[in-house]
């Protein structure tokens, strides 16, 4: 009795930490919100208002007047999908192979990739850009999609982890029944980390959507732009039009927002269990 008590108001200490600590990253959001439905003076006040008195939705209209939003959106999602692809096709082929084949020099090149995840995107941006501009790519969404899918460090890392829990009585008993080792990784393996590719699918619809060094790197035409070049194209056009600029804020991450809502109890059950086995 005395020990289901104790465990309860541990339950309830440790809710009440995470609900302190989620106040940190609710109470920015809010002000976001709030501001993209002020008026500019309106900003400005002090005491600072929590909420708007009259709800300014025009901000919102502004952000589709004044850069083509749509096109942006789509071209933004078209490159997020494809990255999304990528990362699905080649990480589970490279993390199944340094987890469950047996292959000379596979520690080797598995140190590799952890030195490669290691490095800082600024070391590799120029000599990328250079395999790029004499590819004739420059001005195209190929250097932003090709890497994709020749897999990323951090995504191979995390399903070998996951690849390792796995019990290898499965690929075993698969073996018995004759299935080569194609089969056992499409159909045995694959399905059992779905909860694990579901994590890199947030993580790398994050990262596309999210991307603003690639998109100013490569692309020239402002046709082909994505949202967050469009957000600061916004920006230059608005000055300090907080609340029309918080409205574009919204508008640009309410897709990745709704996305991780929908998805979180999949990507926390990839995060735990990715760390099964090292």
């Amino acid at each position: 009795m005395i020990q289901t008590q104790n465990k309860g108001w541990e339950k309830l200490g440790a809710h009440a930490i995470l609900l302190l600590f989620s106040v940190f990253f609710i109470v920015p959001f809010f002000i976001l919100v709030s501001t993209s439905l002020k008026t500019q003076p309106e900003t400005f006040i002090y005491p600072i208002k929590w909420l708007p008195e009259n709800w300014y939705y025009q901000n919102y209209l502004d952000v589709f007047t004044v850069i083509p939003f749509f096109r942006y959106f789509l071209n933004t999602t078209f490159i997020t999908v494809l990255n999304v692809v990528g990362v699905l096709f080649s990480c589970p082929l490279a993390a199944y192979a340094l987890a469950r084949l047996q292959w000379k020099g596979r520690e080797f090149i598995f140190y590799v990739t952890l030195a490669v995840m290691m490095m800082p995107y600024a070391v590799t941006m120029v000599p990328v850009y250079m395999i790029f501009a004499n590819a004739g790519m420059i001005g195209t969404y190929w250097p932003l999609i090709l890497p994709a899918f020749f897999g990323s460090p951090f995504y191979i890392f995390l399903l070998r982890q996951f690849f390792k829990g796995l019990p290898k009585e499965l690929e075993d008993a698969a073996r018995v029944d004759g299935c080569n080792e194609f089969r056992i990784y499409v159909n045995i393996f694959l399905p059992l980390t779905i909860p694990a590719l579901l994590t890199i699918v947030i993580f790398q619809v994050i990262n596309s959507w999210n991307d603003f060094m690639g998109p100013l790197l490569y692309l020239q035409e402002s046709g082909m732009y994505t949202l967050q070049i469009g957000l600061q194209q916004f920006k230059f056009s608005h000055g300090t039009d907080w609340p029309a600029l918080m409205a574009a804020s919204v508008l640009v991450s309410l897709p990745v927002i709704l996305l991780f809502f929908f998805a979180q109890k999949r990507f926390l059950e990839g995060i735990t269990f990715s760390g099964i086995k090292g």
